[in-house]
């Protein structure tokens, strides 16, 4: 190949004028070459040269199994910039709808200065999304790209700051809210349920402690968990799979049954691969109402200082469920808030020992909590 022709329409905005059209993945792959941002050493000065920051693997990965599932779905554009010599634009019968060509340069002059076919463009965005479908063999896959035509670098850089740094971030706990809307089950949507119901329960001892939208409620007093804290907490313990068991939900409605190992590392699977995920709340309900029971004090102060029912507290003690609930039971039930309080009374700590000076905020102070009920409980990890 040396040129590949596309229909366009032309977007004009105050950053300039680009172009918006469709190419099959495989298409965009064999036209574009990765700048990644490095520094180059001229003449003693430094140059930084590049827009793309270095591939993750890990984000590779996902990708590649994403686009695996039913369903994925990429609605924005890949954006990728050209050089003018290697493009061309050409009316078409359609109004409003122009033909772009990509071709390579050859200069007749100079040939350091030719463009080959594999380097008319640099991508902008979408980088990852490209060598996800690449890894994943999804090479008819189509994508919508925007294409900018002769722009220097500095605009580049605009445009892929744009992109990445000035739009606003989707609450997590939004997200998770919006499996309520979720037609098929799913781990997310079952912790989504669950959540949900721990919040307004009157049974529960997380009633009215949940900001449902990862921000306060109106009204409302004494929030102190997000709802997407609680979520990652609770979703380990169903699943190590998230995008693959929702994938598995959408198409077949069936999960593996668990096996001993399954429970031994989540403990919820059983049930949820059952549809009984009300003995997950059911669970989660009697584990925070023996730790309630235990630091009635502690668990009520939504002053500042008191870390048992914010997301320090909270993240050692869901970490501590797992070691709990199996030195009671070897096998998936419930389990009684009387069983998880026989093993708290173990703990010799006071409503007035979780304050910032015993568990200091961030990670260190929440692993230092579940080391404490590790050791005052003698539970095995």
């Amino acid at each position: 190949m040396t040129s590949v022709s596309f229909p366009v329409v032309s977007v004009d905005q105050p950053i300039g004028s680009f172009f918006v059209g469709v190419l099959r993945a495989d298409a965009l792959l064999s036209i574009c070459e990765f700048d990644y941002r490095r520094m180059q050493f001229t003449n003693g000065y430094i140059d930084f040269l590049g827009i793309q920051r270095k591939l993750n693997s890990n984000r590779l990965s996902e990708i590649a199994r994403y686009v695996k599932t039913i369903d994925a779905c990429f609605p924005t554009s890949v954006v990728i910039s050209v050089d003018e010599r290697c493009a061309k634009i050409s009316d078409t019968s359609v109004s409003g709808v122009q033909l772009l060509t990509l071709n390579e340069y050859e200069d007749e002059n100079d040939s350091n200065l030719s463009i080959p076919f594999n380097a008319i463009a640099s991508i902008i965005d979408g980088q990852h999304r490209l060598k996800g479908l690449q890894e994943a063999g999804k090479n008819d896959f189509e994508l919508s790209v925007s294409v900018f035509i002769g722009v220097d670098d500095a605009t580049e850089a605009t445009v892929f700051s744009i992109v990445n740094l000035a739009q606003t971030k989707v609450n997590p706990s939004l997200v998770y809210d919006l499996q309520a809307l979720a037609k098929h089950r799913s781990p997310e949507k079952t912790c989504h349920d669950i959540v949900v119901n721990l919040d307004r329960l009157d049974a529960s001892p997380f009633k009215n402690k949940i900001k449902r939208l990862g921000v306060a409620t109106d009204g409302r007093f004494g929030e102190t968990l997000s709802q997407a804290t609680v979520v990652k907490g609770i979703l380990p313990y169903i699943t190590n799979d998230p995008v693959g068991d929702r994938d598995r939900g959408k198409r077949f409605a069936f999960w593996e049954p668990a096996t001993a190992k399954d429970f031994s590392r989540r403990i919820f699977y059983p049930f949820f691969q059952q549809n009984e995920d009300v003995k997950i709340l059911q669970i989660v309900v009697n584990y925070f109402s023996a730790v309630q029971e235990k630091w009635p004090i502690a668990w009520h102060d939504t002053g500042r200082g008191n870390m048992l029912n914010r997301t320090n507290g909270y993240n050692a003690l869901i970490r501590f469920l797992r070691p709990a609930l199996l030195n009671i039971t070897g096998e998936p039930r419930v389990v009684a808030k009387a069983e998880f309080a026989d093993l708290f009374s173990k703990v010799k700590l006071t409503d007035s020992d979780f304050n910032p000076s015993n568990f200091v905020p961030g990670t260190s102070g929440s692993t230092k909590l579940f080391r404490a009920l590790v050791d005052g409980t003698g539970v095995v990890q």
